[in-house]
């Protein structure tokens, strides 16, 4: 009987009816209204689609006109030893071996390490373009799972369409997408680790195992780029134990369906965490030769590094360790699109703190505010922008996408049956506004390409105000530029010197030889700073402005020197220079000089000096031989005119002191010194003339305080011993100045 009752219900339900019920007006208006927002929807969808197809080609192809990045040569070179590695079974121990020299093993830099496999197997000789596109495509993802972050909170898919085009349209982001190996994959598996945590807490305690596969996945990858990625395992933790605590918890403590549910998410919790550590280990050298021992010692390792570059932030040199407190965020406020601020602000009053939303935006904002609030608490050594932290920023853009999706929202309610336009026309103009925020963006990106990086918004007063007051072009990618530039002129207009190679110098060596890997025959390149350019024997120099005083950057006058031969500009500011030899007479000066042919190197250096009044190098060794052979105000003059163009020379400042000193004019020498230091915190020139002067004057209690801070700085400096034990032995206190003495004679 139940047989036959089932074959006739199944019977009865497919037999179709020939006349349909009637419908009441109301009934048809919610029919038609449901369907013609499932038509929206998809249209909505396919827009989406599109826009991605477009974006994925469009920055794969953008990233093939891109520069080398500084760090690129390093990492690459690490990669061969990874590869080695793993191809030789372990035995070649290169890569999981740490140095003082080589502390390249301590990245995972698991896309460098693709990208050379990819090499590899398909023999590319221009293993750059390999690098780019994998990286391009690393971009495109972060930009595709923010916006699929967009869509799974908004439920809407022109909210995913607004981030896509905030994301893509963040020329910032945008630039790093093309050559930043490092940091960029580690915005990538973030931003894809945190889609799958919210798909993972939507869903339960429903789980579906490729949510937690593609979880772990996400995680693994993440710790495999940077040991930062670890973060990923306790926004995990974090976000289930406050959904746990909301949905369960607060409804009843310790109910028997709650323990169920949280040992259900305890289970896939571990499980996800464990997959995806284990995942990670396997892709990192360093990691896998000891999973927990290893990643520790790094984890400490990074959150204390050591290095600290000389960073222009507000037109001042200042070493990065010493930037002030507010140094990212201001960055951050300062070269991001206004609209993603905007967007940002405007999701907490339309929707984001709307109960049914609140969890998810919790996720959302804890994401993008934690990591920059840490890194500011902790007073983290950081540099070159916020790059450091741009695995916040995706979801910073997934904000201010659901924040204008509201908007457009809102105001299409307000409008649609006034103007009778449909749902989908509002939403297009709302996109188009949207577009419209993002105008000056957009024309950077199209104007200054590839050099989309290199962005400062209007809050910032855009290129005008940064250039002299920021670092600009900090990751040398302008040097293919420049080095293309010097092949072609050469092509043009010959070699300078026909019997030998044309001489190349700059000081990112790395990225220049590469350009000018396939033309050794004809080109050498060669090592220079900016400021001993004038020293060495080259035809062509490539100096990107990245560490030039600022105060030299803003004096129209004295920069770009007169042999600059190109300018690599952006909204009109030059980033890099080509400079030309045309007189070498700066070069002759410094080699007769250190031959002591006095007579012939001021001969030199003077007509170096006619030529450009402005030349430092030139100054500088004419100011040295000045004060030798007793012309002590030939020497002042010059260097009070190289200090007057360059207010942030320390070089001139030491030649102005030292000069007021031998004078005796004790005054000013101290008021010169001083000058240095707060120039330079790590100069002890300035320090050091200081404690002269105080000794001169019989001040010993201040002279004694310099010298202890020199020794803090530079323990090896023996002068500084040599003044300490006079001042000792000179006040009586000869045992005191034994030991200093004891202690000098013990240095190597």
């Amino acid at each position: 009987m139940k047989k036959a009752s089932k074959k006739i219900a199944k019977k009865e339900t497919s037999t179709p009816q020939a006349t349909p019920p009637p419908q009441s007006s109301s009934s048809q208006s919610q029919s038609s209204s449901l369907s013609s927002g499932v038509r929206e929807g998809v249209a909505w969808r396919w827009a989406f689609i599109g826009l991605a197809v477009v974006a994925l080609v469009g920055i794969v192809r953008m990233s093939l006109d891109a520069g080398i990045s500084g760090d690129e040569t390093y990492h690459y070179k690490h990669a061969a030893d990874v590869y080695s590695y793993y191809m030789s079974g372990g035995k070649d121990t290169t890569a999981v071996t740490l140095t003082q020299q080589n502390n390249m093993p301590s990245y995972g830099q698991v896309v460098d390490n693709i990208a050379f496999f990819v090499e590899k197997i398909f023999h590319v000789e221009d293993y750059m373009v390999v690098r780019h596109v994998i990286n391009a495509i690393c971009g495109w993802l972060a930009m595709l799972f923010a916006s699929l972050i967009a869509f799974r909170v908004g439920r809407q898919w022109k909210a995913a369409i607004l981030t896509l085009l905030l994301l893509f349209f963040s020329p910032r982001f945008l630039g790093h997408s093309f050559n930043n190996l490092k940091d960029l994959p580690l915005a990538t598996g973030m931003v894809m680790g945190l889609y799958y945590i919210i798909v993972f807490l939507q869903d339960f305690p429903r789980v579906k195992k490729s949510t937690a596969i593609m979880l772990a996945v996400s995680i693994g990858f993440s710790i495999a780029v940077r040991i930062g990625g670890l973060l990923l395992i306790a926004y995990f933790g974090l976000f289930c134990a406050v959904l746990f605590i909301k949905n369960y918890t607060l409804r009843g403590i310790w109910t028997k369906p709650g323990s169920l549910l949280f040992g259900k998410m305890l289970k896939w919790g571990l499980i996800v965490v464990v997959a995806g550590y284990a995942l990670a280990m396997l892709l990192w050298p360093y990691g896998l030769v000891s999973p927990i021992e290893h990643p520790k010692f790094v984890l400490s390792y990074m959150s204390q590094f050591a290095i600290s570059i000389r960073q222009n932030f507000e037109g001042r040199m200042i070493w990065s360790s010493e930037l002030p407190l507010y140094y990212t965020v201001k960055f951050i406020l300062m070269t991001i699109p206004v609209a993603v601020i905007a967007g940002v602000v405007i999701y907490l009053f339309a929707g984001g703190l709307k109960k049914e939303n609140r969890f998810e935006t919790f996720m959302i904002y804890f994401a993008f505010i934690f990591p920059i609030f840490w890194i500011t608490y902790t007073k983290a050594n950081v540099y070159g922008g916020w790059r450091h932290s741009m695995f916040s920023y995706p979801p910073m853009a997934v904000a201010a996408g659901l924040g204008f999706n509201a908007l457009i929202n809102w105001a299409a309610q307000k409008v649609k049956k006034k103007l009778q336009v449909t749902d989908v026309a509002c939403g297009a103009v709302g996109v188009a506004c949207v577009l419209g925020l993002l105008a000056n963006p957009i024309r950077h990106v199209i104007s200054n390409h590839p050099y989309e990086y290199v962005y400062f918004n209007e809050l910032a007063g855009g290129m005008k105000k940064a250039f002299g007051n920021y670092e600009l072009d900090y990751y040398y990618h302008s040097t293919r530029e420049a080095s293309e530039w010097i092949k072609s002129d050469v092509a043009k207009n010959g070699a300078p010197d026909s019997t030998r190679k044309t001489k190349v110098v700059t000081w990112h060596t790395m990225s220049v030889s590469y350009c000018f890997r396939n033309d050794t025959a004809d080109f050498a390149v060669g090592f220079a700073r900016w400021y001993e350019r004038g020293y060495g024997d080259w035809d062509y120099a490539i100096f990107v402005i990245t560490g030039i005083n600022p105060e030299l950057q803003k004096n129209k006058s004295a920069f770009p020197p007169k042999n600059t031969a190109y300018q690599i500009k952006v909204d009109g500011k030059p980033i890099c220079l080509v400079l030309k030899r045309e007189d070498k007479s700066d070069y002759y000066g410094h080699r007769a000089m250190q031959q002591g042919q006095v007579g012939e190197a001021v001969a030199y250096l003077q007509k170096a000096l006619a030529y450009d009044s402005y030349n430092e190098q030139a100054l500088d060794d004419l100011i040295q031989i000045y004060s030798q052979i007793q012309m002590p105000d030939s020497a002042l003059t010059l260097a009070r005119h190289w200090a007057k163009f360059n207010r942030g020379s320390s070089a001139a400042l030491v030649h102005m002191a030292n000069l007021y000193f031998n004078r005796g004019d004790l005054s000013n020498a101290l008021l010169t010194a001083n000058a240095i230091t707060k120039l330079n915190s790590r100069d002890i020139s300035g320090l050091w003339i200081a404690a002269n002067v105080y000794a001169r004057e019989n001040n010993a209690n201040a002279a004694l305080k310099n010298l202890n801070t020199i020794l803090q700085m530079r323990s090896n400096f023996k002068p500084a011993y040599q003044l300490m034990a006079e001042l000792y032995s000179k006040a009586g206190n000869r045992q005191q100045a034994q030991r200093i003495i004891e202690a000098m004679n013990s240095l190597p």
